[in-house]
This record gives structure tokens, C-alpha cells and sequence, in this order.
């Protein structure tokens, strides 16, 4: 069998790697065989995180409309039951920046979410 020497194939395989670990810390952005173990873990976090994102962004919302309706004297809970009720359908994003660009607007709500008990 003949042999195969892989010089440009396996030089642009290292120097991939090598660019995807830029920024990494010691040795795992100057070594190949640690950069490789490293990026091959960054992406899967990347993949993972992605997906992690929308539950993390979701509890922001949920903790800002519960901050804000607290101080109407409900719970999140409650509000939301309420929102149900009244067949208002905004969502969480919306609702949590209402509450801090437009508290006005956001009072409102809540009180029309109450009023359709």
C-alpha cells in the first residue's frame, strides 16, 4: 500500500481548529490536541445554550411581571389566572415590557385582567 503523506489536509484540519479556539485561555488556544477537546466542548454548549436561552429569557420575563404585579397586590400566579379569564392574550415578553417602559399601560391591564373576574 502506498503511503499518504495528508500534508495540506491535515495542516487546514489543525489551523481550523486553532481559529475556532482563538480567545481561549493557556494552552487550550496553542496546542492542538487540548484546542481540539476544548471546541469540540464549546460547541457543544453552544448547541446546548441555544436552546437554554429561550427557558433563561422566559424566567427574566416572568420575574419582571411578577416584580411589577406585586406591587399591585397580586401574585404571578394570580395575574396570570386573571389574564386567562379576561381572554387576554399578551404575551410574556410584552407584558414584562410594559411593565418597564409603560407602567402606566401595565396598570391598566392589570386592572382589566382583575375587573373580568
Amino acid at each position: 500500500m502506498t503511503r499518504v503523506k495528508r500534508g495540506n489536509v491535515a495542516r487546514k484540519h489543525r489551523k481550523k481548529i486553532l481559529k475556532l479556539a482563538k480567545g481561549f485561555r493557556g494552552s487550550h488556544s496553542k496546542l492542538f490536541r487540548t484546542a481540539n477537546q476544548q471546541v469540540m466542548k464549546a460547541l457543544r454548549y453552544a448547541y446546548a445554550d441555544r436552546r437554554k436561552r429561550k427557558r433563561d429569557f422566559r424566567r427574566l420575563w416572568i420575574t419582571r411581571i411578577n416584580a411589577a404585579v406585586r406591587m399591585q397586590g397580586l401574585s404571578y400566579s394570580q395575574f396570570a389566572g386573571q389574564l386567562k379569564k379576561a381572554d387576554i392574550q399578551i404575551n410574556r415578553k410584552m407584558l414584562a415590557q410594559m411593565a418597564i417602559l409603560d407602567p402606566q399601560a401595565f396598570r391598566h391591564v392589570v386592572q382589566v385582567a382583575q375587573s373580568a373576574k
